[in-house]
Formats: C-alpha cells, sequence, structure tokens
C-alpha cells in the first residue's frame, strides 16, 4: 500500500485546528521524518519582533508530530497519541519564516515492533529550526507516547 503523505500532511491542519489556527504548513513527510514552516507573521512576533518562543516550540512540536504521523500512517486508526514531554533551546534570535525538520530518534520499524509486544511505546523526536539563511535557530527533543486503543472504546 502506498502511502500519500501529502494527502496526510495537508489533513492535519484540519485533524489539530492548532496548525491552521497558527499559519504552520506541514511541508514535507515522510516515514519518520517531516518538515513544517513558520510562516512570518506579525501576530507570531515578541516584543522585539522575532518569532515568539511560544511560535517557535509550536513549529517543533507540529514538525515532531508529522514526523510520527509519517512513521505510524498506516496504523493511526489504531492508535492515541500524545506528547509526553519536551525540551527547547533557543539557540540564536529567529526572524523570517522558520522551518523545523524532524526526525524520529529510533528506527520506525523499532518503535512498531514495541507497541505491538507491549500496546505502547515512548520515543524521541529531534527538531532543528533552521532561519531563511539556514542558521540553526532552535533545537527540540519531543517525547512521544503512543498506544493502541482499547478494542472495548
Amino acid at each position: 500500500m502506498e502511502i500519500d503523505f501529502d494527502a496526510i500532511a495537508k489533513g492535519m491542519a484540519i485533524a489539530v485546528p492548532y496548525i491552521a489556527h497558527t499559519g504552520i504548513e506541514v511541508t514535507e513527510m515522510s516515514e519518520g521524518a517531516a518538515t513544517a514552516a513558520l510562516p512570518d507573521r506579525p501576530e507570531l512576533h515578541n516584543h522585539v519582533g522575532s518569532q515568539h518562543a511560544g511560535a517557535l516550540f509550536g513549529v517543533a512540536e507540529v514538525a515532531s508530530g508529522a514526523a510520527f504521523v509519517g512513521a505510524f500512517a498506516p496504523r493511526m486508526g489504531d492508535l492515541t497519541p500524545l506528547v509526553r514531554g519536551a525540551e527547547i533551546a533557543y539557540v540564536k534570535v529567529a526572524r523570517g519564516r522558520v522551518e523545523a525538520l524532524a526526525r524520529l530518534g529510533v528506527p520506525a520499524a523499532d518503535a512498531l515492533a514495541t507497541l505491538d509486544a507491549e500496546g505502547r511505546v515512548d520515543f524521541s523526536v529531534e527538531v532543528e529550526l533552521t532561519d531563511p539563511d539556514g542558521a540553526v535557530v532552535a533545537t527540540a527533543t519531543v517525547i512521544w507516547n503512543v498506544r493502541l486503543k482499547d478494542p472495548a472504546s
């Protein structure tokens, strides 16, 4: 079965209203990796005119979610995913459109095997955020908890 990652990426903004609200766009998605873009809009800026720390965290989390969805796409109907924790380091003032590249910290096959064996799995997604010049403005690690839905529910 071929996976239509473009359709899944577009559907994320419908499934998660926050994504559309902020204007974040998932621009690329594959099995275990994704890129999301934070637009440069005044309402996303802070008091010094750069991208707000919360907006940067938001695009990192969305990119991590897209990487997760890319890895687990064929099984999404059977899963309940939630962010369990996150850490972000702000490296440089972020101006302009910011791209967040996210990659699963473990091979997708290993995460799926643990899910099948234990009914749940925790894994990290590493994210690098860059400005229009390609300079790293932040890095993040997002910890996902994924469990199988209860068949009785």
